[in-house]
């Protein structure tokens, strides 16, 4: 066997444990949740051990005749888009300024990755204590802000606010780490090219423009696609901190596939959920990655 060979075996073996788990834990439990998003499989089957039967679209035209997944669709669309957005935003303004020579810096890089490493249900629970309606510290500053007219704020109980508090929450914990991603590329953009606008006259909007974010590209792409995905399948925060409530207001897709798989015992509705959310994910994703080649293009 020569040595290409040798190589090409050896490097497919270390590959195999990760194949097999991504097959194992990933792929087939996918094709498995699409089966049976065209069955009638509930309690009785999970019971008896029977397979499901096989009801062709029953899971999918029962979706249509309710309300809760259209809610759950354009809440999920709603909190990814606001934290999204606000998310790039606030990490694009913070790498911007530990990228410059802030006394200090280096002590905050390290500091601010603390929210990221915190477990997620560690993060709900944080801030559901923050934002408690009797004695949240959330409550005691609106009270002092408002000069004590407003004593009442229950920022998670209230239908109009709920799904704010827990993009609150997400920002917390996602911002860290995007930042550092950003930081990472400012960090490559070449000086000596700076260094040259600036000597032709190009002021700092115009050299951050032209340069930076040209430069910052690829990274903007995979950071805002690893956001995109990770709100789009967010879960904990929002089981931990509302249940999907109040009045359904923070009723996910990833929360009403879990009620009616695991709470009602549907998982035939649950998997035909499941299956649409994943496939709006997919296309989400697909979207944003061909709009960012096209403008690559122009």
């Amino acid at each position: 066997m020569t040595r290409s060979k040798r190589d090409g075996w050896f490097a497919f073996l270390l590959d195999v444990p990760a194949l097999v788990m991504t097959i194992a834990f990933i792929l087939i439990p996918i094709l498995d949740s699409v089966v049976k998003s065209f069955q009638d499989f509930g309690v009785r089957n999970i019971i008896s051990g029977k397979p499901g039967v096989w009801n062709h679209f029953a899971n999918y035209l029962y979706l249509t005749k309710t309300d809760l997944f259209g809610r759950a669709s354009a809440t999920t669309f709603a909190f990814v888009i606001g934290v999204v957005v606000v998310q790039f935003l606030l990490s694009l303004i913070l790498a911007l300024i530990l990228n410059t020579n802030l006394k200090g810096a280096r002590f905050l890089r390290s500091v601010m990755m603390t929210p990221w490493v915190v477990p997620t249900v560690i993060s709900a629970l944080i801030w559901m204590w923050l934002f408690q309606p009797q004695y949240g510290l959330v409550k005691y500053l609106v009270s002092l802000a408002t000069f004590g007219k407003v004593t009442d704020f229950a920022m998670l109980n209230s239908p109009s606010t709920a799904l704010g508090g827990v993009g609150i929450a997400a920002l917390w914990k996602q911002i860290p780490l995007m930042s550092l991603l950003l930081l990472a590329g400012l960090q490559n953009v070449p000086q000596d090219i700076q260094e040259a606008a600036m000597i032709d006259g190009a002021g700092k909007w115009r050299r951050f423009l032209s340069i930076t974010l040209p430069y910052l590209s690829p990274v903007i792409k995979v950071s805002i696609s690893m956001s995109i995905i990770e709100n789009f399948k967010q879960f904990p925060l929002f089981w931990t901190m509302t249940g999907g409530g109040p009045n359904n207001a923070t009723t996910t897709l990833a929360i009403l596939s879990y009620r009616e798989a695991f709470v009602s015992m549907n998982l035939g509705t649950g998997a035909s959920i499941t299956t649409l959310w994943m496939v709006m994910m997919m296309g989400v994703v697909f979207f944003y990655n061909r709009l960012f080649r096209i403008q690559d293009m122009g």
